[in-house]
Formats: structure tokens, C-alpha cells, sequence
């Protein structure tokens, strides 16, 4: 196997992570350790209360955040979305638009002969459907990894007049993979380090995947407010490692790259409105952004104004679910989520997922 960037630094921050974990664990066995030890000084017997045990840890309720508790998991999500209409913004959801080919030849600075994604239209609103095969383990409460391997469907449904068009796709995407390790597992508060990596197993030439390496660091929080209540967290790095060349123009002919560096944040309330024997059940709402810190996406308005800079945009959306938990293994989680900025990954999204945890 080929020793890719992503691979690389993908295995150096693991082993950096799965020695913080291991520190972090190492010093609060010994702080309980040393607590017990002085427990063991005789004391005066105290009454019995009827309080009762603390309640362990859940599993988290979110359903777009990153779960920052760790455990050994499987999962299936699907999503459908709609009305994407740059899909090659900062090369974040496909590679950057085929359609630079056609300019070969013609004298104009913006040809681009490598070009992967799609060719034969620009594409101007497409809708999308995804589905995810993920497992996680956790060799302990305080390490794990994890790997995620997408499907994804495409339906371009409008193209910019006079480009062309092209059909719709379907198949495998990029291949996911990652670490993640507790810095902070008390009992009702867990902070997470994670660090993902992306690689281009999709066919970036049928809108696929996105023709180069990334990585993503995140910080994950997940705090629990009394016996019902909780709220999760996420803010996370997204780095290109590669990508295609910018959008050339006469007077800047070294752009630099088309995918762009985005940060991304959320944060997800949630509440568990009913606990029966087996089943627990509650709603989650969730706000999640991104700032597109810099790259292109191309918009077509003549073959010598194409593509743009896309550095300081943002895009906010928000989610609302609802998640059950079965016999505590087994959780299914239905949300849907709309844009509330002008700027747009996509419009609207439809997600539901099953996940078992063992």
C-alpha cells in the first residue's frame, strides 16, 4: 500500500493520541487510587440513604455532530439533499467542474487540461443521495478507530445554457478512516480529540469524490445536564492535501489551489422526553456551520467569466431530529436539516441511521 500524506500523518497523530489517552487514563486511575487510599482511613459509619447510584454516560443523541463519546459501534445512514448548486465549491463535496477542459485551445488562462470532476455541463443545482457504511472500536473507554465507507448517487437537474449536460452517477465515494481519543471522561462530561481522513477512492469524473487527500481534526464535547438532558458539541479543521489548480485569470495566473481550507462548528441540545423499560426517546436540535476559509467554485456566465473565490464564505444550516434507543444497543435517529444562509451546501437534507453499539 502507498504511503499517501493522508496515511501518513493519519498514523503519526494516532499513535500521538493514543499515548495522550493512555496518559490521561494512567493519571486518573492514580488519582482514584490514591483517593481510595485515604478512604481507607477508619471512619465513623454513616447512614444509609435511599439516594440513588449515579447515572452512567449515554450514548450521544445527535445525529449531524461528531459523537464524542467512544465505543465500539456499527452504524448505516442514508441521506438524500437537495438543490446543491455549486457542487465543486472549494472542491469540499466534488472535484472541480470538468467543464475547464473544454477551454483547451482556446487561449483563455482559466483551461484547465486536469480538470477531474464532471464534463459535459456545468452543472447549477443537483440533488443527491448518500449512504454511509461506518464501524468504530474502541479498545478502550479512551481510544478508538474508525472507518466510513460512502455510496453516493447524483441527479444534476439544471445546467448553465449552452455547456452541455451530463447524466446521472452513482457509486462508491471517498473512503474515510480515523482515530479518536478522551482528553476528559468524567462521568457526565467527555472531550474528545478526533482526527479523520479523507482519500480518493471515488470516480471524481462522475462527481464521486473530490481527486485528492484531506484531513480533518476535531474537538468533541459532550456534556450531560441531570438525568434527561444533554448538549453536544463540535468544531473541526477541514485541510485539503493536494488539490486542483484555481481559477487562472490574466491578471493573477498563479490563483493557487481550487480546494479550500473549512472550518466547521455545531452544537446539538437534546432531551429525552420518555424513558420506558426498553426504550428511551427525545428530540435533538442542531446548529451547525462552516466558513470556507478559501478556494474556488465555478459559476459560468461566458467561457471568459468562469469560477470565482470563494474565501470568507458562510454557509449555517439547522437540524432537527428525533433519536430512540432500543434495549440501549440499538438507536435509530430521523432528522432533517435546511439552510438558513443564502450561501448553500445544499438546501435541504432528509438523514436516518441505525446504530448498534457493543
Amino acid at each position: 500500500m502507498k504511503l499517501t500524506p493522508a496515511i501518513l500523518v493519519t498514523i503519526g497523530l494516532g499513535l500521538v493520541m493514543s499515548t495522550v489517552a493512555a496518559f490521561a487514563e494512567e493519571q486518573e486511575s492514580g488519582a482514584s487510587s490514591q483517593a481510595a487510599s485515604v478512604q481507607q482511613t477508619p471512619t465513623a459509619p454513616s447512614p444509609q440513604t435511599s439516594e440513588p447510584p449515579k447515572r452512567k454516560i449515554e450514548r450521544s443523541m445527535v445525529g449531524y455532530i461528531d459523537d464524542a463519546i467512544i465505543g465500539s459501534r456499527v452504524r448505516i445512514r442514508a441521506e438524500a439533499g437537495w438543490n446543491a448548486q455549486f457542487p465543486d465549491r472549494a472542491e469540499y463535496f466534488y472535484a472541480k467542474c470538468g467543464c475547464y477542459r473544454s477551454l483547451v485551445g482556446t487561449g483563455l488562462p482559466a483551461a484547465d487540461p486536469t480538470a477531474p470532476g464532471p464534463q459535459g455541463g456545468v452543472a447549477t443545482n443537483l440533488n443527491f443521495q448518500q449512504l454511509y457504511f461506518e464501524g468504530e472500536y474502541a479498545p478502550s473507554p479512551r481510544f478508538s478507530f474508525f472507518a466510513e465507507a460512502p455510496v453516493r448517487w447524483l441527479q444534476p437537474t439544471s445546467f448553465v445554457p449552452g455547456t452541455g449536460s451530463f447524466g446521472n452517477q452513482g457509486g462508491f465515494g471517498d473512503l474515510r478512516a480515523g482515530v479518536k481519543a478522551s482528553v476528559l471522561n468524567k462521568e457526565s462530561t467527555v472531550v474528545t480529540i478526533q482526527l479523520k481522513s479523507y482519500f480518493q477512492t471515488g470516480d471524481a469524473s462522475k462527481g464521486l469524490g473530490v481527486n485528492h487527500y484531506s484531513i480533518e481534526p476535531y474537538l468533541l464535547y459532550y456534556q450531560q445536564i441531570g438525568s434527561r438532558a444533554a448538549i453536544e458539541s463540535q468544531f473541526s479543521y477541514w485541510h485539503p492535501i493536494g488539490g486542483s489548480p484555481g481559477v487562472a485569470t490574466a491578471s493573477n495566473p498563479n490563483p493557487g489551489s481550487f480546494a479550500g481550507d473549512v472550518l466547521s462548528y455545531g452544537i446539538g441540545p437534546s432531551v429525552e422526553v420518555y424513558r420506558g423499560d426498553r426504550v428511551r426517546f427525545g428530540p435533538v436540535v442542531e446548529l451547525v456551520g462552516w466558513r470556507v476559509l478559501d478556494g474556488f467554485e465555478t459559476v459560468w456566465v461566458s467561457a471568459n467569466q468562469i469560477g470565482q473565490d470563494v474565501s470568507g464564505t458562510n454557509i449555517v444550516n439547522l437540524k432537527a431530529g428525533v433519536r430512540a434507543t432500543i434495549d440501549t444497543r440499538n438507536s435509530i435517529y430521523i432528522g432533517y436539516g435546511h439552510a438558513l444562509t443564502n450561501a448553500v451546501w445544499y438546501t435541504a437534507l432528509v438523514r436516518a441511521e441505525y446504530r448498534f453499539s457493543f
